[in-house]
C-alpha cells in the first residue's frame, strides 16, 4: 500500500518521494534561471559589443540635434551703392498644423491675445493649402515686443504654435524696381524637384524661400550662400541645453549693378500714370542703366506669401502690372524700324544714299492703296529725309525691292526675334516674320502687301523694347553689338573679392562705315530738324533719335484713324529709339508709351528727360517740356 492507515484516521505523506520531486523542480527551474541568465548575456553582448556603434549614434541622435544654419542671402545695390534688396531679423508667430489641432480654433484664440487681420488669415489659408501639414507656417510676421511677451505668458495654452526669429527680405524701392529685382517666396513642390534633381537639396535644408523672378531667380546661387550646421544638445522635451558643434553658413553674394537708381527713378516717373517701358544701355559695354516697365507691383507683398485677395487684384488689373513690358512685352516697333530698313537697304545695294522718289502722299500695290500720314506727301525724298521727316512711302516703295527675306535675314543680326540673353530669366523672342516663319506658323503663303507693313514696323512685327535697345545701341556703336547684362559685379561678402561680369561681345557686324555714318547723321537730323527737334532743342549736346508711332487695331482702307473716338486701350503706342552724344554713344535707348499717341509728342520728352539726366546730372524742370511742331 501506498499509504498506512492507523485507526486514528491520520494519513502519513511519503516524504522521501516528495524531495525527490522538489528536487527535479528545483533543478528544472536552475536550469531555466540559468538558460535566462545565458540569453540575457548573449542579449547583453550582442547590444553593447556588436552593436554598440549603432545603438550609441541611436542614443547620440536622441540627445544631439542636428540643426541647419541658414546663410543670410546677399545684397543687392544699384552702382553707386543704393539699396534695392537687403534682409532684417523678426519674429513671427508660427503654426505646424500638425501639432496644433484645429487650426481655425487655434487661431481664434490666438486673435484673442493679439491682433490677426482678414489679410493675415488668407494668406494663412493658402500657404496651407501648398504646404505639408508638418511644416511651420507663419500666422503672424513681425512681432512686436509686448506682442512676443503676450504670447509668451499663454503659450501653455497653444500647443504646435511658437514664435521663431527670422531672416527678413526687404524691397525698400517697392515696384520702381519690382520687374528687375523681382523676389523671393515660399519654396514649393516643383522647385523642390529641381533641388533634388540638381543635388542642391542639402544647401536649402531649413531655408523656406527661394527666387522666383528677376534677378532672385537668375542669381539665385549667387545669392543664396552655404547653409551651415549646429549641433545641439536637447533635453527630454527636446529643448536645447548647450551648442557642441557649429559650422557656421556662408553668406550669400551680394550683388552690384549697371543701373543708376536715380535714372531709374526719373524715367519710372516721367511716365506719369501711363503705362510702358524704357531700357537704357551702355552701347560700348552692353550694360544696362535703366530698365524700366510701368506699372510695377510691391516685392514686399510676396515675401511673406501673398493673400488671395491681393493677389487677384494684381493678377486681373488691366494694367497687367506683373507683366515685365522691357522684357516680355512685344510691340509693332513702328518707325523707330525706319533706319534699319534703310541700313539694309545700303548693305544689300537696293539704295544709295542720294537715290530717292517722289511722295504723293501713298503707294499703290495692286488695288490697295497705303497712305503716308502727310496728305499730299513729302515731295522728293532721298534716304536722310526719309528717316528725318519719317516718310512711310519711301518704305512702301523700298519694301518689295528688298523682299521681305533679306529684311529678316539683315534684322535677325542685329538680334530683332530671338533672345538677347541678358541676365533676366523669361526673356521673349519677339516675332520677325519671314516666308518660312508664316508658313511655319499658318501654313500660309507670304503676300507681297504684307512686306509693305513689315517695313514701317507694322505687320507682323513684334519685338521687346530690350530687343530695340540693344539693336540702337549696336548700331549706334558701329556695329559692335555686346550681350546686355545687369549686374555689374559680385562680390564676396567673407573676403570683398569682386568678380566682375564682364562685358561679353556677341559680334562684329560687317557693316560699310560709310553705311553706318549715313544713317547715324539721318538720326541727328531727327533731333535737330525732324520729327522730335522741338523736344531737343537747345541741348548742349549731339544725339540721334528715332519717333515711332505703331497701330494696336488696323483702320481699314480709307477711314481716317482719329484718337479721340477710339478706346483709350485701342490708341496708337508711342515709341522713340535715340542715342547720345552722336560722337562718341555713352547711352542708347528704347521707349514705348501705350496708347499714347504720337512718338514725338509722348515718348521723346521721356526720352530728353533721361539723357539730360545721365550726360549732364540734370533733373526735369516741371512744365517746361515743348510740345513738338511734327508728330510721328
Amino acid at each position: 500500500m501506498a499509504r498506512l492507515l492507523f485507526s486514528t484516521g491520520v494519513e502519513f505523506r511519503d516524504s522521501q518521494r516528495e524531495q525527490q520531486q522538489f528536487r527535479v523542480r528545483l533543478g528544472v527551474l536552475t536550469v531555466f534561471v540559468l538558460v535566462m541568465f545565458a540569453v540575457l548575456l548573449a542579449r547583453f553582448v550582442y547590444l553593447q559589443v556588436m552593436q554598440h556603434a549603432h545603438y550609441h549614434t541611436l542614443a547620440e541622435a536622441n540627445r544631439i540635434s542636428i540643426v541647419p544654419a541658414t546663410p543670410g542671402r546677399g545684397v543687392i545695390t544699384d552702382r553707386n551703392g543704393v539699396e534695392l534688396a537687403y534682409n532684417y531679423t523678426a519674429h513671427t508667430l508660427e503654426i505646424t498644423p500638425s501639432k496644433a489641432g484645429k487650426v481655425d480654433d487655434t487661431i481664434d484664440r490666438l486673435a484673442e491675445i493679439m491682433e490677426i487681420s482678414p489679410r493675415e488669415r488668407r494668406r494663412f489659408r493658402q500657404l496651407l493649402d501648398e504646404s505639408k501639414s508638418f511644416e511651420s507656417l507663419p500666422i503672424r510676421s513681425r512681432l512686436s515686443d509686448e506682442e512676443i511677451a503676450r504670447f509668451a505668458a499663454h503659450r501653455y495654452r497653444f500647443p504646435g504654435v511658437e514664435i521663431k526669429a527670422r531672416l527678413f527680405r526687404q524691397y525698400p524701392q517697392g515696384e520702381l524696381f519690382s520687374h528687375v529685382i523681382g523676389y523671393i517666396g515660399r519654396i514649393n513642390q516643383k522647385e523642390l524637384d529641381k533641388l533634388e534633381e540638381s543635388g542642391e537639396i542639402s544647401n536649402y535644408r531649413g531655408t523656406d524661400y527661394i527666387g522666383k523672378m528677376g534677378l532672385e531667380q537668375s542669381y539665385e546661387r549667387a545669392l543664396h550662400g552655404t547653409t551651415g550646421v549646429e549641433q545641439v544638445e536637447i533635453d527630454s522635451a527636446g529643448r536645447a541645453v548647450r551648442l557642441l558643434s557649429r559650422t557656421p553658413p556662408t553668406s550669400g553674394s551680394n550683388l552690384v549693378l549697371k543701373i543708376d537708381a536715380g535714372l531709374q527713378a526719373l524715367a519710372f516717373k516721367a511716365f506719369g500714370n501711363r503705362r510702358g517701358a524704357l531700357v537704357a544701355m551702355d552701347p560700348q559695354t552692353g550694360g544696362v542703366l535703366a530698365f524700366v516697365s510701368k506699372p510695377g507691383f510691391d516685392p514686399n507683398l510676396f515675401v511673406d506669401g501673398i493673400d488671395p485677395q491681393s493677389w487677384n487684384e494684381l493678377r486681373n488689373s488691366p494694367d497687367r502690372p506683373m507683366l515685365n513690358r522691357a522684357l516680355n512685352g512685344t510691340y509693332p516697333p513702328g518707325s523707330t524700324f525706319k533706319p534699319f530698313m534703310a541700313l539694309a537697304a545700303l548693305t544689300y545695294g537696293k539704295r544709295t544714299p542720294q537715290q530717292g522718289i517722289s511722295d504723293p502722299g501713298y503707294y499703290w500695290l495692286g488695288n490697295h492703296q497705303f497712305r503716308d500720314d502727310v496728305v499730299g506727301g513729302h515731295g522728293w525724298v532721298d534716304m536722310y529725309k526719309s528717316i528725318v521727316v519719317s516718310c512711310d512711302t519711301y518704305y512702301y516703295v523700298l519694301a518689295n525691292e528688298l523682299g521681305i527675306d533679306n529684311i529678316a535675314r539683315f534684322m535677325s543680326q542685329i538680334g530683332f526675334g530671338s533672345r538677347s540673353g541678358i541676365d533676366l530669366t523669361g526673356e521673349s523672342t519677339g516675332t520677325l516674320p519671314s516666308k518660312e516663319w508664316k508658313k511655319k506658323r499658318f501654313n500660309k503663303e507670304w503676300f507681297l502687301g504684307e512686306t509693305v507693313s513689315v517695313a514701317i514696323g507694322q505687320g507682323y512685327n513684334a519685338y521687346t523694347p530690350l530687343q530695340l535697345a540693344s539693336a540702337v545701341a549696336t548700331l549706334s556703336n558701329d556695329g559692335v553689338m555686346f550681350k546686355p547684362h545687369v549686374v555689374d559685379y559680385i562680390e564676396n561678402v567673407a573676403t570683398k573679392v569682386r568678380t566682375p561680369v564682364e562685358p561679353q561681345l556677341l559680334r562684329k557686324l560687317d557693316w560699310n562705315p560709310d553705311h553706318i555714318a549715313t544713317i547715324k547723321r539721318a538720326m541727328v537730323g531727327v533731333n535737330k530738324e525732324g520729327t522730335s527737334a522741338a523736344v531737343f532743342a537747345g541741348v548742349p549736346y549731339t544725339s540721334g533719335g528715332k519717333t515711332g508711332t505703331s497701330q494696336v487695331i488696323a483702320i481699314k482702307q480709307g477711314e481716317k484713324y482719329i484718337e479721340s473716338r477710339v478706346q483709350e486701350r485701342f490708341r496708337d503706342h508711342a515709341l522713340f529709339i535715340a542715342y547720345a552724344p552722336a560722337e562718341n554713344p555713352k547711352i542708347a535707348l528704347s521707349l514705348i508709351v501705350e496708347n499714347a499717341g504720337f512718338g514725338a509728342t509722348a515718348a521723346a520728352p521721356i526720352a530728353r528727360q533721361v539723357l539730360d539726366y545721365y550726360l549732364l546730372g540734370k533733373q526735369p524742370a516741371e512744365g517746361t517740356a515743348k510740345k513738338p511742331a511734327v508728330a510721328h
